[in-house]
């Protein structure tokens, strides 16, 4: 049966799969036995295996960490590495996150784009290939991933206990092709308190879910009534004048006073997209007027040198490349109470670029305000020249089934295609499309579903052959 032919009498069943995927709220959590990653990635692991055994798949559990499900034979393994985790879903969603609902010929939820969807269509194109009788002369096996956000050790224990795959292709970011991943660097600026009295009377300041997400929640809490109308008045002094969306409560029970800071979510490698709640607050603050305890010191730092900026410039880290662009930069946590403060920072850095080179100047800026910094996390760029054969089979086969006249192009974005000796991001998102990866009402349209299987069918019988 030809490819298009079995995905298009299959499209209720691409739709069905992907709703049922998005159904399960695969966010990382606490461990228990037989699934380190939690709860949610562990069902969702356990719905694409079942699903890999129905289509008539090999499959493998990895230990709870992660899993495959397999088509061909031969020497040589070509991976489709994708992952089942998510990242929380944030408030003020139009449909519910877990819902899968399709509403416009758009299914929605957390995980639509990121990555449930292009998992799916991965699945329903390699089941299109053995359909299609199409002889293989290499393993094709698609790697499910349960913690691609929030540190990879399902993707990395996979590699430890099973071999290497030849070559890969990542279903993860954008079309037509990505020959450059920024290089991805999380810190962590740090500093204890005395648990001293401030004169400000902030109690504490919470914000953000994850570091690779732009922040739309910080809500900071006032010890006291004291100075309230003070407060409240410069509120709606600052909110006129920034135009930031804020707002102020007192809690019923001992009248503390709450004010939040609302901004809004985006993936953490596009942060001009989103609106950083933590900058918000903390430009707020600042302004109120802050004393000179070491808790009132941290928040000045973390505002005058990252605050509502995106480029790393008050850091010393404003680099450029002629490959992949600016570096960028998201506050995208902060936890501060009478103790202790703490800030985590997603960076994106360009790909010619070394991380000693970026953190010498953090380190200095660092320093001279007495702070720590602790790197939680890094992955090195990823470089693949665009004249790579594989860059350029790619680039012909989406050519070929859109008519598009393409280049390969680069992403601060990260993929598991950097946890290979050989691999690239090869969709799923289409040139054109807004970027709702981490976002609130985060769908994938149907048509464009369909195509993205379409497209990995005809790249499984090309690549495999």
């Amino acid at each position: 049966m030809p490819l298009n032919t079995y995905i298009e009498n299959s499209r209720e069943e691409i739709i069905r799969s992907v709703q049922e995927l998005i159904a399960i709220p695969s966010v990382g959590g606490d461990p228990v036995v037989g699934k380190p990653m939690g709860e949610g990635p562990y069902k969702a692991l356990e719905y694409v295996l079942d699903l890999g055994r129905q289509l008539g798949f090999t499959v493998g559990n990895i230990d709870g960490y992660a899993g495959y499900a397999e088509i061909g034979q031969g020497d040589e393994t070509m991976a489709i590495l994708a992952h089942l985790d998510v990242v929380p879903a944030g408030d003020d969603w139009t449909y519910p996150p877990f819902g899968g609902e399709i509403h416009g010929g758009k299914i929605y939820g957390r995980g639509a784009i990121d990555n449930k969807g292009p998992t799916i269509g991965a699945m329903y194109a390699m089941k299109a290939v053995l359909e299609s009788g199409i002889p293989l002369n290499k393993k094709v096996r698609i790697i499910f991933g349960t913690d691609e956000e929030s540190g990879w050790r399902g993707i990395k224990h996979y590699l430890k206990v099973q071999p290497m795959p030849d070559f890969g292709i990542v279903p993860d970011a954008n079309y037509p092709v990505i020959h450059a991943e920024k290089g991805i660097l999380t810190i962590a600026f740090k500093k204890d308190f005395s648990g001293e009295e401030v004169s400000s009377n902030i109690e504490y300041i919470k914000g953000g879910n994850r570091e690779n997400m732009v922040p739309d929640r910080c809500t900071c809490s006032f010890v006291s009534k004291r100075d309230s109308d003070k407060i409240l008045t410069h509120l709606n002094t600052f909110k006129e004048y920034a135009k930031y969306n804020m707002k102020a409560d007192f809690v019923p029970v001992d009248r503390k006073l709450l004010v939040e800071s609302i901004g809004q979510s985006a993936h953490g490698s596009t942060p001009e997209l989103g609106v950083n709640a933590i900058g918000q607050m903390l430009a707020f603050l600042c302004t109120l007027g802050l004393g000179e305890s070491p808790m009132e010191d941290f928040i000045m730092f973390l505002n005058n040198k990252i605050g509502m900026e995106y480029d790393g410039r008050q850091l010393g880290i404003d680099m450029e490349d002629d490959v992949s662009g600016a570096l960028t930069a998201n506050l995208g946590v902060v936890d501060i109470d009478r103790e202790r403060g703490r800030a985590l920072v997603n960076i994106r850095y360009p790909v010619t670029y070394e991380l000693d080179q970026v953190m010498e100047n953090i380190y200095k800026k660092a320093k001279e305000c007495d702070v720590d910094v602790e790197i939680v996390g890094h992955n090195p760029p990823l470089y693949v020249p665009k004249d790579d054969p594989l860059i350029k089979k790619l680039i012909t086969i989406y050519k070929d089934m859109t008519g598009e006249t393409v280049e390969p192009i680069t992403t601060g974005g990260g993929t598991y295609a950097r946890a290979l000796d050989y691999a690239v991001a090869f969709g799923a998102q289409f040139p054109g499309r807004p970027d709702l990866a981490h976002q609130k009402d985060e769908y994938i349209e149907i048509e464009d579903l369909i195509l993205h299987t379409k497209i990995y069918a005809r790249a499984i019988a090309e690549l495999a052959r």
